[in-house]
C-alpha cells in the first residue's frame, strides 16, 4: 500500500518555510520507500479544490533548491475555515488518499489542524510544523523564520543608529507583530554599546501611552542627542485599543477579510509622525514602516534558521506513528531540539514576550531579554573591531 502525505502552507510567508516543506518530503520518501507526497496550492483552499502537486516527483536536488527560496513555494493562505469549509478539506484528503497532514504555519493553522483532527473520526495524522516570524507559538523557545526576520531587524536598528550618530535626529521603526514583542524587541540584539540604538522599545504586551512616549523620547534626546525607537505595530493603549484605533481617523482604518484591524499600513507611521510634529516641534524627525521587509528578506537567511525549519519538516514525518500533534522547538540549556507536543497546547494561542524581557521601569530591553536574543542572533562582527 502507497503512503499519501498531504503537506500544505499557511499563513504569512518566511524566509525559511519552503525547507519545512523539503524536511518532509525528503524524510517520507526516505521512511517510506514509493511514498506520495502532494503539496497543496495556497494551502487548505488547494485542498478543498482539489488543486495539487506531486513533491515526490521531484528529485532531492529540486527540493533543496526550493527549499533555499524565501516566501511560500505552495502558496499560503489566511483561511480560517469553519464547519462547512472543513468538511470539505476533510472530502479533499480523503479524495487524495490521504495517510497524514502536514500543516505548516502558525497558531492558525495549528487550529485549523486541531479541528480537523476532531472532525476527522480517525484514519489521517494531522500535524502541525511551526512557522512565523512573531515568534509567538506556545511550546517554543523560538520559530522557524523568526532569526532570519530578526537578523534583519537588528541589522537595520544597527545601520539606523549609525546613521543617526552622523545626522542626529529622531527615528522611529514601526515592525510587525500584532500580539507578541518578540520581532520588534529584536532590533536591540546587535546595539553598538550603552549608548547605541534603539533607545526605546514599544511592544504589545506593555500599554502605550502617547505622554509617556512623549517624555521618552524628549529624555532619550536630551541625553544623547539622539534617540532611536522601535515600535510594534501592535502596540495599543491601557484599555487594550490599537494605536491605529485610537490615532488614526474610522474612515481611514482597513479591515482584512476576517475583520482584523489591518495594522502594517502606513497608517501608524504617519499617527506617529504627527505626534512628533505636534510634541517635539523642530526636530528632524524620521518613522519608517518595515512592513514585509523582514519577512521572507533573502538577504539574511540564517543558516541556524534554515537548518531548524528542515529539521521540523523531517521531524512532523519521524512523528507521524505518535498521531496528531505539535513539532515544537525546545532548547535543553545547550541546543535546540524538536519535540511533539499536543495541538491543543498550540491550537489557537499566542506566546507573548515574557514582561521580565523588558526593564521594569523603562522602556528598554532588559538583560535577561538581551541575553535571549544574543543567544539566537549572534553578531556577525566584533564590535571592538572597525566594520570591515
Amino acid at each position: 500500500m502507497t503512503v499519501t502525505i498531504v503537506i500544505a502552507q499557511g499563513g504569512g510567508p518566511t524566509a525559511v518555510i519552503n525547507q519545512t516543506v523539503a524536511g518532509a518530503a525528503l524524510e517520507t520518501m526516505k521512511r517510506y520507500p514509493g511514498a506520495r507526497v502532494l503539496g497543496a496550492l495556497h494551502g487548505v483552499r488547494g485542498i478543498r479544490e482539489g488543486r495539487f502537486v506531486t513533491l515526490s516527483d521531484l528529485s532531492e536536488q529540486e527540493l533543496l533548491r526550493i527549499a533555499a527560496t524565501p516566501s511560500a513555494a505552495l502558496g499560503s493562505t489566511r483561511d480560517k475555515p469553519d464547519e462547512a469549509y472543513c468538511e470539505a478539506i476533510m472530502r479533499g484528503l480523503r479524495g487524495a488518499g490521504a495517510d497524514a497532514f502536514i500543516n505548516i504555519g502558525g497558531n492558525d493553522t495549528s487550529g485549523t489542524q486541531a479541528i480537523l483532527r476532531d472532525a476527522s473520526g480517525g484514519g489521517i495524522a494531522f500535524l502541525h510544523a511551526p512557522k512565523t516570524i512573531d515568534n509567538d507559538l506556545m511550546e517554543n523557545d523560538h520559530t522557524p523564520g523568526f532569526i532570519s526576520a530578526a537578523e534583519m531587524v537588528a541589522g537595520a536598528f544597527l545601520s539606523i543608529d549609525l546613521d543617526f550618530r552622523a545626522l542626529p535626529g529622531i527615528y522611529v521603526g514601526i515592525v510587525m507583530g500584532r500580539h507578541a514583542g518578540f520581532l520588534t524587541a529584536s532590533a536591540a540584539a546587535w546595539s553598538l554599546d550603552e549608548e547605541g540604538g534603539p533607545h526605546l522599545i514599544y511592544v504589545p504586551e506593555r500599554a502605550f501611552s502617547r505622554e509617556r512616549f512623549v517624555e521618552d523620547v524628549k529624555s532619550v534626546f536630551h541625553q544623547y542627542g539622539r534617540c532611536i525607537v522601535a515600535m510594534s505595530e501592535g502596540v495599543t493603549d491601557a484599555e487594550g485599543r490599537s494605536l491605529v484605533e485610537t490615532l488614526v481617523p474610522r474612515e481611514m482604518q482597513e479591515r482584512d477579510a476576517h475583520g482584523n484591524l489591518k495594522l502594517s499600513g502606513s497608517d501608524l507611521g504617519q499617527a506617529i509622525e504627527r505626534i512628533l510634529a505636534e510634541d517635539l516641534p523642530g526636530r528632524r524627525a524620521r518613522v519608517d514602516t518595515f512592513g514585509y521587509l523582514p519577512r521572507g528578506n533573502i538577504a539574511t537567511i540564517n543558516d541556524t534558521d534554515a537548518r531548524e525549519a528542515y529539521a521540523a519538516g523531517a521531524f512532523a514525518v519521524a512523528s507521524l506513528e505518535q498521531g496528531h500533534g505539535s513539532v515544537a522547538l525546545q532548547f535543553d540549556g545547550e541546543r535546540t531540539v524538536c519535540k511533539l507536543v499536543e495541538l491543543d497546547a498550540v491550537a489557537g494561542k499566542t506566546r507573548e514576550m515574557p514582561d521580565r524581557f523588558m526593564h521594569v521601569h523603562e522602556s528598554r530591553i532588559s538583560q535577561e531579554g538581551l541575553a535571549y536574543f544574543n543567544r539566537l542572533l549572534p553578531r556577525r562582527y566584533d564590535p571592538a573591531k572597525p566594520f570591515v
